[in-house]
């Protein structure tokens, strides 16, 4: 099974991938996103969708450095408000990066918990699936962007 050390992801101005780039001493991933304490379910979801700022940092090689992540509010306490809360910090760490520039990133696999809920891209294997090539998939956590060969930077949600 061919799982790739890393994987480019593209820069998409405008959509999911507007917040990813290159600034000096490496590669960023950076996103505003909803996530589950693992494990989770039930009606009562409201108050368990948690909002966070995420920056994610990497080496140039693309290997994961530390990750900044902040929980700004729940969905049951008023999501616009979480989500603008959210934004407005992004946005104060994105200003911060020396050198920022957004473009097309490439990055290992890696994970981090936090609060409970999973962050990272993981690498998933579908034992069930009979062609080897489609075995293998990455998805972005909390985000849910799905990777795959031909591993070209595009992504599915």
């Amino acid at each position: 099974m061919n799982v790739p050390e890393v994987i480019p992801i593209r820069h998409e101005p405008g959509y999911r991938t507007d917040t990813i780039g290159r600034c000096e001493g490496g590669q960023f991933f950076a996103s505003v996103t909803a996530a589950f304490p693992e494990g989770w379910s039930g009606d009562d979801w409201q108050p368990r969708k948690r909002w966070y700022a995420v920056l994610h940092r990497f080496d140039e090689a693309g290997a994961h450095l530390d990750s900044r992540i902040e929980f700004t509010g729940t969905t049951a306490d008023g999501e616009r408000q979480a989500v603008a809360a959210a934004e407005a910090l992004l946005e104060e760490w994105l200003d911060a990066l020396p050198g920022r520039r957004y473009q097309d990133i490439v990055i290992a696999p890696f994970e981090v918990h936090f609060e409970g809920a999973l962050f990272g891209l993981v690498v998933e294997v579908d034992d069930e699936e009979e062609d080897e090539e489609d075995r293998v998939r990455m998805e972005f956590y909390p985000d849910w962007l799905g990777f795959a060969a031909p591993w070209d930077g595009s992504y599915d949600t």
